[in-house]
């Protein structure tokens, strides 16, 4: 039983990493580009429904609604000053850049917030589901985690394949050049691209802080680095392969944790990336682009 419990936090980690995967792999997939700051939008999420809720007294659904809101109007204004400037620009400037955004959002909470960590409250309500005569505990935390990813990411399909603003998007990502040749409006699709993942950026950093209670202004760091692991593991710019890469990364942390140490973790999952991408470069679900010369 302490296996499928092991199991079950795998998933529930995963998901965030899900999460989080899930807007990376929409700007690289769409706009060509690591978003390394993304991580550290989750922060922001975090601290948005820490204050509101613990200092101001808002309901839970307020907050997470004002955090949707803080997060999404940041990807843009991030978007369109540090990288929209850049467009045309070497990846290597562009990769600069964005860890530098994530260095400056990192000091800013330093400065608003300092370095002491916050004790979060969570925003979920659920009771635990207690099965097999309580020898297996599943958290209302996990289980809004997992369905939300689930039900985001099939909303993201859904959009993407159905929509204009979707198709815009795919548009995009082909040919930029061709794209706008047709008529699509780039810089507001690859804008609408950023304002959804910080939007999921800030719904996983709500979860992740519900689920691990608490919050400094380094909390985005370390699962936003992972959740690119996530990204590249399942094949980056595919929806699907981010979910699948995110739930198997929290899985393989979580067994590595159980049974071999929970120092070495974080390297077994490193391991276990670069061992999958010598076997297939392309991650889980990547398909390989022939590029014509």
């Amino acid at each position: 039983m302490s296996f499928i419990s092991y199991l079950v936090n795998g998933i529930s980690l995963g998901s965030v990493y899900a999460l989080i995967a899930l807007g990376y792999t929409m700007v690289y997939g769409i706009a060509k580009m690591l978003n390394f700051a993304h991580g550290d939008i989750i922060m922001v999420g975090g601290y948005t429904v820490f204050i509101a809720c613990s200092t101001a007294g808002l309901p839970p659904v307020v907050g997470v609604l004002l955090a949707v809101i803080v997060c999404t109007v940041l990807g843009v204004t991030v978007e369109f000053v540090a990288y929209r400037p850049l467009r045309g620009a070497s990846p290597l400037a562009v990769l600069i850049t964005a860890i530098g955004v994530s260095y400056f959002l990192q000091n800013m909470a330093l400065l608003l917030f300092g370095a002491n960590t916050k004790s979060f409250t969570s925003v979920v309500s659920i009771p635990s589901l207690q099965l097999a005569d309580g020898q297996l505990n599943i958290s209302g935390e996990t289980m809004v985690t997992v369905a939300a990813c689930i039900i985001i990411m099939i909303g993201l399909l859904a959009f993407i394949n159905r929509t204009k603003a979707g198709q815009a998007m795919l548009a995009v990502s082909e040919d930029r050049d061709a794209a706008i040749l047709m008529g699509v409006n780039v810089n507001g699709t690859i804008a609408l691209t950023f304002a959804i993942g910080s939007a999921l950026a800030a719904v996983a950093g709500v979860l992740l802080c519900s689920a691990y209670p608490s919050l400094t202004p380094y909390t985005g760091a370390m699962p936003g680095i992972k959740a690119f692991v996530a990204a590249v593991f399942g094949g980056i710019g595919s929806i699907p392969g981010a979910f699948i890469g995110g739930i198997l990364l929290g899985i393989i942390e979580s067994l590595s944790k159980a049974y071999i140490s929970s120092q070495l973790s974080d390297a077994i999952v490193f391991s276990v990336l670069i061992i999958v991408l010598l076997v297939r470069p392309t991650g889980i679900m990547g398909r390989k682009i022939s590029e014509k010369v």
